[in-house]
């Protein structure tokens, strides 16, 4: 498993009985995670004094309770990125800690790329993707099918010193805009996709995670540069193993190009056990 243990900002400090506890810059924060099925007893003095805790409603939902007020939003940085913090109505914050092993690896390719790279990022979120690989020296295309979630992504850019820095911000359907794009010829040398179990479009399309990923990894080799350097795929979605996205990989992108894949579990290390909890898993096709 790939940990990602180089954050000075963010730490998971407990997790326990389906719920983690998370300290954001300052600021402490409970969580739940239905991953969580362990009852270990809660050691850590954070539990008592959080300065926030998300309850889920079992009608579905959820609501913040505080023990005060707290500011709006705040930030926390990695790596001389910036990042907005901002508790949401659904239990997030605008960023998953654990894809900054991701964020390294992005960076560490496009660097050693020794060439212009241009990267597409799909279901790019908030930009932790995006603004690794243009602190790398990329050229990235950013498309989020949320407008807020896009906005959010530029504040991120501003706040990071890279918001001149080449970078198209797009909201669309991430399908149909990798068909526009195929269209119109254009090409990209990378591809980040963290797509969701479950969404909707701009309008109004539905998005699932089996019925959608196949054809759209497919899309996406068609996609690739006459060089490209790598196509990455990760999930949170506990039903789609890193063997899996890997086999996907091999058999979308690697029929169209010569390279290897690499795949893996990612997770954040938790203070107080000194174990690693799993957040997901990634796959990495990388040409050759």
């Amino acid at each position: 498993m790939r940990a990602a243990d180089n954050w000075q900002d963010y730490a998971l400090l407990d997790a326990s009985a389906g719920e983690k506890l998370e300290r954001w810059g300052r600021i402490t924060l409970i969580r739940p995670d239905p991953q969580i099925i362990w009852k270990t007893e809660r050691t850590a003095p954070g539990w008592n004094r959080a300065d926030a805790h998300y309850f889920r409603s079992k009608t579905g939902g959820g609501h913040w309770e505080y023990a005060h007020k707290l500011p709006e939003h705040w930030t926390v940085s990695y790596h001389g990125l910036t990042f907005k913090i901002s508790p949401t109505g659904f239990k997030h914050t605008g960023l998953f800690p654990e894809q900054a092993v991701n964020w390294d690896l992005f960076s560490e390719r496009i660097k050693g790329a020794g060439r212009p790279i241009s990267v597409l990022n799909l279901f790019a979120y908030t930009g932790g993707a995006t603004l690794a690989c243009l602190q790398a020296g990329a050229s990235v295309c950013h498309v989020d099918a949320s407008k807020g979630m896009v906005q959010w992504a530029r504040e991120n850019a501003q706040l990071s010193g890279l918001d001149d820095k080449p970078v198209r911000w797009i909201v669309d359907d991430c399908e149909k805009f990798i068909r526009r794009e195929l269209r119109r010829g254009h090409r990209y040398d990378a591809i980040v996709m963290d797509p969701p179990s479950y969404g909707r479009g701009p309008g109004g399309e539905v998005w699932q995670l089996e019925e959608k990923i196949y054809e759209l990894t497919e899309l996406c080799g068609e996609l690739l540069s006459d060089h490209p350097l790598f196509v990455a795929l990760s999930s949170y979605n506990t039903g789609l193993p890193a063997s899996v996205m890997a086999y996907l990989l091999g058999v979308t992108v690697g029929k169209k190009h010569k390279g290897q894949i690499e795949s893996d579990e990612i997770g954040l290390p938790v203070k107080e056990s000194g174990l690693v909890m799993p957040c997901g898993a990634v796959a990495v096709w990388t040409g050759v």
